[in-house]
């Protein structure tokens, strides 16, 4: 009841969005190439992303991808106009279908973050912790387990693991060999087992991010050179780990544009989330970056 109330009056806030001219002042500026539109999803219907798509195509954007990034970074290319960038965090086996297929058919560039524990374990920590709570074992919430200790979190989630299976989630290392053939699909690190890195010890976030991008090479025969923050936490030691891995690209979940002002900061990219099963019009207002300056202090989001 919460959440569809939440979504009843985020509708109508999008709908005054949209009205008023936000919506079409904001994406002008795109269009004009004051910024670059950086998304980033999770794991979305294919209803929703062919929805992203084909809104964007039809309002005169196009995609570039982390090379085409790198290069902009580095002034082999002009900084552009109505371009925008994809990227997915976690590695859902969902993905697969709902995507990376769109992507291949449209030829759009996306770049996916694997965790690569659920790769080959199957699932996601956070899944366990939220599907004990759903059974009622008296376990902390996810979002309470993101403020502990990363070892006091995992000793938890063992526990929970020998009480309940899920079924598979996430992508299988197959699934990643696959679709790292594609011209389309650039793989990019997110952490071995998706902890918030600053409750990490430094050994510990030393191993997250050095050792996921190693796990993934082996995969993929390929050079890993992007990665994305789990659940957008990161510090100056962080982003040092990350410069030491030799990450050329790493981004957070912070709110923003990707700019010529920002455009240096390679280890803090800013990202607009899309929000899986809001309204339209809702991401519609957020992809454009009209949806953060004042909904966050309303919806929380």
């Amino acid at each position: 009841m919460r959440r569809k109330s939440r979504n009843l009056l985020s509708h109508y806030y999008s709908k005054m969005l949209i009205l008023s001219g936000a919506v079409q002042r904001a994406k002008a500026k795109a269009l004009r190439g004051d910024h670059i539109l950086s998304l980033y999803f999770h794991n979305p219907s294919k209803k929703e992303f062919e929805f992203v798509v084909e809104w964007l195509k039809k309002e005169a954007f196009h995609f570039i991808s982390v090379n085409d990034l790198d290069k902009i970074i580095e002034g082999e290319a002009p900084f552009p106009k109505g371009a925008v960038l994809i990227t997915v965090d976690d590695g859902w086996a969902s993905n697969i279908d709902n995507m990376v297929a769109v992507a291949n058919r449209e030829k759009i560039p996306i770049t996916i973050f694997l965790t690569t524990a659920a790769v080959e374990t199957g699932n996601y920590w956070f899944s366990y912790a939220k599907q004990a709570t759903r059974m009622g074992l008296g376990y902390p919430s996810s979002r309470n387990l993101k403020k502990w200790p990363n070892n006091d979190k995992a000793d938890i989630i063992r526990q929970i693991r020998e009480k309940i299976e899920l079924p598979r989630e996430a992508m299988t290392i197959d699934d990643v060999k696959k679709i790292a053939s594609s011209p389309y699909i650039t793989i990019g690190a997110h952490t071995v087992n998706h902890p918030v890195l600053p409750n990490c010890t430094d050994e510990e976030a030393s191993y997250e991010v050095k050792q996921s991008k190693e796990i993934i090479e082996s995969w993929i025969g390929k050079k890993v050179e992007t990665f994305a923050y789990p659940n957008g936490d990161f510090g100056e030691r962080e982003a040092n780990i990350c410069k030491e891995a030799g990450y050329k690209l790493v981004f957070a979940n912070n709110p923003g544009f990707i700019t010529q002002e920002n455009l240096h900061e390679r280890y803090k990219i800013p990202r607009i989330a899309f929000l899986e099963g809001a309204s339209n019009e809702e991401n519609i207002c957020r992809i454009v970056g009209a949806w953060h300056p004042y909904s966050k202090r309303i919806f929380g989001l």
